[in-house]
Formats: C-alpha cells, sequence, structure tokens
C-alpha cells in the first residue's frame, strides 16, 4: 500500500474453549512459535508471545491490510488444526469464541512486551478472569458477564 504509514500495536487475549488447562509446558513453545507464524504470515510483527495453560497473548504490529476479526478467525483456525494434527491432545481441541483485543501507544510497547513475558509470575497473584475483567475496564471497554471466558458448567 503506497502511501500508506501505520503504527498499530494490539495485544491479542484468547483462552481455550471452556478455559480447560489444555496449554501444555511441553508443547507450549512449538505452539508459540507456530502462531507466530501465522502472524508472520499475513505480513504482521510478532512483538512478544506467552501462554498459560488455559489462555495466550500475543503482542503484534498489525498491518492495516486485514482485519482483526479476520486475522483472529485464521490464528484460531490454523493452530486450532494444528493442534490436532500434532497430536498434542487426546480429544478435540478448541479455542473459545471471542477474544480480546487491546491498542497501545508506541511508547507502551516495552511495557507490554515485559508484562506478556511475565505472564506466569503475574497468573501467582491474579486470575486469570480478573486479569481479563481489569483489562476490560481499563480500557473502557463494557462487557456483559454472560460473554466473558467461561468455564464448563
Amino acid at each position: 500500500m503506497p502511501n500508506t504509514y501505520t503504527q498499530l500495536h494490539i495485544q491479542f487475549v484468547f483462552a481455550v474453549k471452556y478455559r480447560a488447562a489444555i496449554i501444555q509446558p511441553e508443547w507450549k513453545d512449538e505452539l508459540h512459535k507456530y502462531i507466530t507464524g501465522i502472524f508472520q504470515e499475513n505480513n504482521h510483527k510478532m512483538l512478544q508471545i506467552n501462554s498459560m495453560p488455559d489462555h495466550i497473548h500475543a503482542f503484534i504490529g498489525m498491518r492495516p491490510h486485514q482485519s482483526i476479526s479476520g486475522l483472529m478467525q485464521n490464528i484460531k483456525a490454523e493452530s486450532s488444526k494444528w493442534i490436532k494434527d500434532q497430536g498434542f491432545c487426546s480429544f478435540p481441541f478448541a479455542w473459545q469464541e471471542g477474544y480480546g483485543a487491546f491498542s497501545y501507544a508506541k511508547s507502551q510497547v516495552n511495557d507490554v512486551i515485559r508484562y506478556v513475558q511475565n505472564q506466569e509470575i503475574h497468573h501467582r497473584k491474579e486470575t486469570f478472569l480478573d486479569e481479563y475483567r481489569k483489562m476490560l475496564t481499563l480500557f473502557g471497554i463494557e462487557w456483559d458477564e454472560r460473554y466473558i471466558f467461561k468455564e464448563l458448567e
């Protein structure tokens, strides 16, 4: 896109269906590399990725040629298929519907990278749902509790 100049930094947060703690330490690095590859194939720049057993944070420099919803649909579909193909789960794997997408200024990039890097430490003090609600509130996003990432009922 000639004469198109952007600076878009987006943190994506998405969860395993029913927030099941399925992402295992033995294969999470491979999953991060695979998801990074999908972002890169779509011409976006991975700044930092990390996960907990039940969710992922991916912080990227996003190009404007693709919608956020289209990108997330692609990320979830391809990574879900890859997890199944690798045989990492003995049951059907799926990501939960929905995601969070939060934008940041250039001055915040290093702080967000550190935040994503330190998920394991962060979640010793705060649950995923508390973290997610806090992010929604901080960004002034109205939400319906019925549609927050839920556990199997």
